[in-house]
């Protein structure tokens, strides 16, 4: 099944530690490029997405961002009143050893170690809810990928056909080509007669004949057609393969412009160009 490079997913999901939302934009890319936007506290996740991305996507360009906002209840700090009163305790101490010592204000009584319980939420939670919901974006994005796959396939294949129809056209006009072909040999004969050299008319018959003959690329260009079709059933990235035939096609169709001698084959390897060219565009899309 083809996979287009382009697509996009949104998950959001609530916690009891706070709100998780996760995005990925995949578009096209001749190689798999990702990128991350993580929170610090869920830093170290990068590694996983990074794998679990190459297991499941081949080619594009593809940006992760990752937000986490916590519960307001969750992060608010907490006196730890066992804490205040310990410390409490021993300032009442230093104050009958000490009397007339300097003691601390209430702010800097918070800002004693273990005083102020600053806590946030269970991360270790909020990791595996993390992990989890980049697996349902990632299940989305390669569901979106295979969906804008099988329109770009449809879209190929539509102009396949009439890659053969034109190629079919090319094999109509054969007998009038040939005919086109006979007419210029009598004139250029009668043009030569006074001096008609058996060397010189061989050389212009073979010349003629050769450039005439276009079932060389019009049989490479059937086959081309068929391999193409084949590619677009099989499983796996393909885009590099059918990227390289419509370069073939191409090349072929221009060896058939070259050839032309008459309006309507010309006509038709322009109009083959047009149609590979519109397949070749579509091509840079898939994975």
């Amino acid at each position: 099944m083809v996979h287009s490079m382009t697509a996009f997913s949104r998950q959001d999901r609530d916690t009891e530690a706070g709100r998780l939302q996760l995005e990925l934009r995949s578009v096209n890319q001749r190689y798999l490029e990702p990128h991350f936007r993580l929170p610090e506290a869920l830093r170290d996740l990068e590694p996983t997405f990074r794998e679990a991305l190459r297991a499941r996507l081949a080619r594009g360009k593809v940006e992760c961002t990752l937000r986490f906002e916590p519960s307001g209840e969750e992060a608010t700090p907490a006196v730890d009143r066992a804490r205040l009163a310990a410390l409490a305790a021993a300032l009442e101490e230093v104050r009958d050893s000490v009397p007339g010592a300097a003691m601390p204000d209430a702010l800097s009584l918070l800002g004693h170690p273990g005083v102020l319980d600053r806590r946030g939420p269970d991360m270790e939670a909020v990791k595996q809810k993390a992990l989890a919901l980049f697996q349902a974006a990632l299940d989305d994005l390669v569901a979106g990928r295979a969906r804008e796959g099988e329109k770009l396939a449809a879209l190929i294949r539509e102009r396949l056909a009439a890659v053969n129809d034109q190629v079919a056209e090319v094999r109509r006009l054969m007998p009038q080509i040939l005919e086109r072909q006979r007419t210029q040999l009598l004139e250029r004969l009668e043009a030569i007669r006074a001096e008609l050299d058996a060397q010189r008319l061989e050389a212009e018959l073979v010349l003629l004949a050769q450039k005439a003959d276009v079932d060389e690329e019009l049989d490479r260009l059937a086959t081309h057609v068929t391999e193409v079709e084949r590619q677009l059933g099989q499983q796996g990235p393909v885009g590099r393969r059918l990227d390289f035939l419509m370069q073939e096609l191409n090349r072929e169709a221009n060896t058939l412009s070259s050839k032309s001698v008459v309006a309507a084959t010309t006509r038709c390897a322009v109009e083959l160009k047009v149609l590979i060219e519109q397949m070749r565009e579509q091509i840079q899309n898939i994975e």
